[in-house]
């Protein structure tokens, strides 16, 4: 008999699985940011704050000498004060716009901070003492090991776990969602926040947190950076960077003597000034990546809060940018988490309506997923509307481990589904055998990777129910996009390896591990970073947490274990594990907004020699005023001019910086390319018409 199958409704968009905010992205030039961070700018001109930016902390020292001399200078009436003057303000400038670029990164940060740091008050715990009795004590109060008691509309006090009771409980002030959830003692759905509510029932609590160390408070430090460690790779730029900024150094400081030297047997030229050197180390050394670069690091873990996930360390977003492996559940992440009904198929001699209807019948008291699904399916394929079968005094079987079946009574009528073998057993307990073909249409549906659910009416069997996990829509598209970015995906599953093969090819994971137990998560994560490769994994329950530990990249539910949430790395407030997908996006995104504006900083100061260079030393040597291709104005316009521009990119680089360069998932052998041109070739290139026509401009204003 031909039997038709009905797919349940698909998410069509992936981004449709990312929930709302907690943080809604403000706009990049807010007033309410750029005043902070405008006022931030000049705190960080604290050389003992500065010092940790050696590039930019150069500059601030350049300009200090540079105005020291324009002091004295204007004291003693020395030619050329408004040029030197003009020079010092630029240096200055140049500080103030790298600050101002740190400053807005950490002025988002900030602002998140204060919005959590809103919600988080003092409330009153329901302390458990010796003899059962309870006191009233301020959270302020507690500590690890506590027990309190909270009932509906009280503020959870602390972090802990639920050792006692269910109750419903509104996160919202840590998730954004509206929705409550449940949170019970056992399982993976005990932990606690403080400063969320209680909405239902009463729950006993093991606080496990001390005062200043909730998950509220290091969210508010992390969120605005009072925690924020350089990443390993931001630690090697800094000391490439400044190891490029001591050569220059060297190299300036030296042509001092050479160019007294060299004008004293020329008999020609003049010897430059501090404020002409200054500018040319300050436009030797690789400032605008110098200013940029901590910008960079923040605004990414900015970026990932955005997405509602909270990221222990830069390290940790960093490294999710470099994942060869990702590791993801089956359930919940590649398939939407409940088996649905797709297709009734009967046995030989039984109509489809009537194997619909007995199904619809023993499922009606079914709350679960895969039960309200049967109702659906039988309703849309033959229209059979849920009946009150209360009336005929039905008497509802529930499921039980030990038959494997559930189903109604009423009428004389004995409806049951459940395993094949476990129906098969009832139907022949009831006089009756096993139809022709059950096996042969159990084992087809096992095989492609769904479930089998047999129906029987007392001594018949009437078919089998096809329960399907659902891949979720998009998710072959998107795992072809992280092969495209050479990331490996794997499915872990608990299911059989039919089932899990099934489930891999129809979602397009690269591999599975099928009957994953804890210790196969571990040993599968060691054996990939043994290889050279970094692992990345979600995980909600105290199992998970060796996992999540081992991983590279530990991506745990805000809705686990306190335990899993100490072992990743990172915590999804949303509890969407397919959000392991989004962060790794963001790394690879931050990486390559490092990459491309370091390789435009190199760039550019090779532009900047063709101005500065001729400009010193083409009146003692007539010779390098071949290396002025630009036909720059003076000398004094050319050194000028490409100060300016040496400021004006790093602000100019700022929204690039913080919003990232858009990220286009391939490979990296593409991205390498891509880089190269446009942010290379593009930096080679810009400072040419830019520099000029601030050398024409300073000309016509006879500002040089």
């Amino acid at each position: 008999m031909a039997t038709t199958t009905a797919t349940p409704p698909q998410i069509d968009d992936f981004t449709t699985l990312v929930p709302k905010k907690l943080v809604r992205a403000r706009p990049l030039f807010d007033r309410e940011l750029v005043s902070r961070a405008l006022k931030e700018s000049f705190v960080k001109l604290n050389p003992l704050t500065l010092v940790k930016n050696p590039v930019i902390f150069v500059v601030e020292v350049g300009a200090a000498l540079t105005t020291i001399f324009l002091v004295r200078d204007t004291f003693i009436g020395t030619p050329g004060v408004g040029f030197s003057l003009q020079i010092a303000l630029w240096l200055w400038f140049t500080v103030l716009f790298a600050n101002f670029a740190e400053a807005m990164a950490e002025a988002r940060g900030k602002a998140q901070a204060d919005t959590l740091r809103k919600t988080k008050t003092d409330s009153i715990a329901k302390r458990v003492i010796a003899g059962g009795q309870i006191e009233t004590v301020p959270a302020s109060k507690l500590r690890a090991g506590d027990m309190v008691i909270c009932e509906a509309g009280d503020i959870i006090p602390g972090d802990g776990d639920v050792i006692e009771g269910i109750a419903t409980v509104d996160e919202s002030v840590i998730t954004g969602e509206s929705a409550p959830v449940i949170r019970e003692s056992g399982g993976d759905r005990s932990a606690v926040t403080g400063g969320t509510k209680v909405l239902s029932d009463n729950i006993k609590i093991r606080i496990t947190s001390n005062p200043g160390e909730t998950f509220l408070d290091r969210m508010i430090a992390l969120v605005e950076g009072a925690e924020r460690q350089k990443t390993p790779n931001e630690i090697a730029l800094n000391i490439l960077i400044a190891g490029m900024t001591l050569i220059f150094l060297l190299a300036v400081v030296t042509l001092q003597p050479y160019a007294v030297f060299s004008v004293k047997s020329a008999g020609a030229g003049t010897v430059p000034s501090v404020a002409v050197l200054v500018s040319l180390l300050v436009c030797l050394i690789p400032t605008t990546i110098g200013g940029l670069l901590s910008a960079i690091g923040i605004a990414g873990m900015d970026r990932v809060m955005q997405h509602n996930v909270l990221a222990m360390s830069g390290k940790a977003v960093e490294a999710s940018g470099d994942v060869n492996t990702l590791l993801l559940d089956k359930t919940g992440t590649i398939t939407l988490g409940n088996r649905q009904a797709v297709e009734f198929i009967p046995v030989e001699g039984v109509a489809e309506s009537e194997l619909a209807d007995a199904a619809q019948l023993a499922s009606l008291a079914d709350e679960t997923p895969e039960g309200r699904s049967i109702v659906v399916l039988a309703k849309e394929k033959f229209q059979l509307r849920g009946r009150d079968v209360s009336e005929l005094n039905a008497k509802f079987i529930p499921f039980s481990a030990f038959t494997r079946m559930s189903g109604v009574d009423f009428d004389g009528r004995q409806l049951r589904k459940g395993a094949t073998d476990a129906i098969v057993k009832f139907v022949k307990e009831q006089g009756g055998s096993e139809p022709k073909g059950l096996a042969q249409i159990s084992d087809r549906i096992a095989r492609s990777g769904g479930t089998p659910l047999a129906v029987a009416d007392g001594c018949r069997v009437l078919g089998t129910i096809h329960l399907k996990d659902i891949v979720k829509g998009g998710m072959r598209e998107r795992l072809g996009q992280l092969r495209a970015m050479g990331i490996r995906s794997v499915m872990i599953t608990g299911d059989n390896p039919l089932t899990a093969a099934a489930i891999a090819s129809e979602a397009g994971v690269d591999d599975f591990l099928a009957q994953a137990t804890p210790k196969d998560k571990l040993e599968y994560i060691r054996k990939e970073q043994a290889g050279g490769r970094l692992v990345a994994m979600t995980g909600d329950g105290t199992n998970d947490a060796p996992a999540l530990a081992q991983a590279d990249v530990g991506v745990a539910m805000n809705t686990g274990t306190m335990a899993a949430k100490e072992a990743g790395n990172m915590v999804d407030l949303d509890s969407n594990p397919t959000k392991l997908i989004e962060v790794v996006a963001i790394g690879k995104q931050l990486l390559i907004t490092r990459g491309a504006l370091t390789t435009f900083s190199i760039m550019n100061d090779v532009s900047k020699y063709f101005a500065i260079i001729p400009a010193m030393f083409a009146t003692t040597y007539p010779e390098l005023d071949k290396l002025n291709i630009m036909r720059l104005h003076s000398p004094q316009s050319a050194v000028l001019a490409a100060v300016i521009f040496n400021a004006i990119i790093i602000i100019a680089l700022v929204p690039l910086a913080l919003r990232g360069v858009k990220y286009r998932p391939q490979s990296a052998a593409g991205m390498l390319r891509r880089n190269l041109w446009i942010y290379g070739l593009g930096g080679l290139i810009a400072p040419f018409p830019f520099i000029w026509l601030i050398d024409r401009l300073l000309a016509l204003l006879h500002l040089a």
